[in-house]
């Protein structure tokens, strides 16, 4: 396959303008809090987070992997859960508590936020949308259309950043769930997202024109493939790249957006459930020591 897409060019494959913007973001965070470590309280924790959550965000948005994600909806989909799922976790952890706290006193701007990170709010907001985009109609509108398509993904990923601030929130006044609320929250995150990818996974047919036309899958490639380009290649369909028909990998999208889900959502339950155990554990008061009656003093 490799070989194939290379066909598409270094640009479509690379995005080097989308990798100049990601480093500069890097070197914005160098100058804004690593040289100012102790104005901001950063630590090489909160470092080692960011700057694997924009290395994260090159792979899934800016190499082969986007290519790929406008050929296969397998790509897709695997590059929804990590740009949903995980990325945004990489960077509320990685940007600095001092930082947070001011944006949550900016005016106007606090109150939508505040409104927005509420438990229930968020959970609703995010799954409601992620959902929607993934209506055959409105997701092949998306996918045909430069400024649709990114103006969707981007209010999507700022609900995935609203959904994720109850659980790692550095904020001590935000941080309102108890571990057992926030492994509630987690389940029902699940649970939500469960029909769109069932819808996904047991359709009979294709769901989605950009990947079943020539035409419309034409049409989305324009999206990182440019028109100079696409103009010289002869291209007959998605199915030229996969060995999968296109209705199973379709299925196979909807199966790997479950599975990862369930990996990054086990994972986080894990790592709030085991501490929380380990310290409820330690309230219980120890057995008192049998009393032997026959005992005398």
């Amino acid at each position: 396959m490799w070989q194939e897409l290379q066909i598409f060019g270094f640009r479509a494959l690379w995005s080097p303008y989308f990798l100049l913007f990601v480093s500069l973001i890097g070197i914005l965070y160098f100058f804004l809090f690593i040289r100012n470590k102790e104005k901001y309280a950063l630590t090489n924790i909160n470092i080692n987070y960011f700057y694997t959550g924009i290395a994260l965000l090159y792979i899934i948005k800016g190499s082969p992997i986007d290519l790929l994600s406008h050929i296969m909806f397998t790509a897709h989909m695997v590059q929804m859960a990590l740009y949903y799922l995980l990325f945004p976790i990489l960077i509320i952890k990685g940007i600095p508590k001092i930082f947070w706290q001011k944006v949550f006193q900016v005016p106007v701007l606090s109150g939508i936020l505040k409104l927005f990170t509420k438990p229930l709010i968020a959970l609703i907001l995010f799954n409601a949308l992620f959902s929607m985009y993934h209506v055959p109609s409105i997701f092949d509108f998306a996918k045909g259309n430069e400024i649709a398509h990114a103006s969707i993904t981007t209010v999507i990923l700022i609900t995935a950043f609203f959904v994720w601030w109850p659980i790692f929130t550095p904020i001590k006044a935000f941080d309102t769930l108890s571990p057992l609320l926030k492994i509630g929250y987690i389940f029902a995150n699940g649970v939500l997202i469960t029909p769109a990818c069932a819808l996904i996974i047991f359709a009979d047919h294709s769901l989605y024109t950009t990947y079943g036309q020539t035409g419309g899958w034409v049409q989305a490639l324009a999206l990182c493939v440019p028109g100079s380009v696409l103009e010289g290649l002869s291209l007959n369909g998605p199915e030229m790249f996969s060995p999968m028909s296109i209705l199973e990998d379709q299925q196979l999208g909807g199966i790997l957006m479950k599975v990862s889900q369930e990996i990054i959502y086990g994972t986080i339950l894990a790592r709030i459930f085991f501490p929380w155990f380990r310290k409820e554990s330690g309230k219980i008061d120890p057995l008192p020591a049998s009393s032997d009656p026959h005992t005398t003093s």
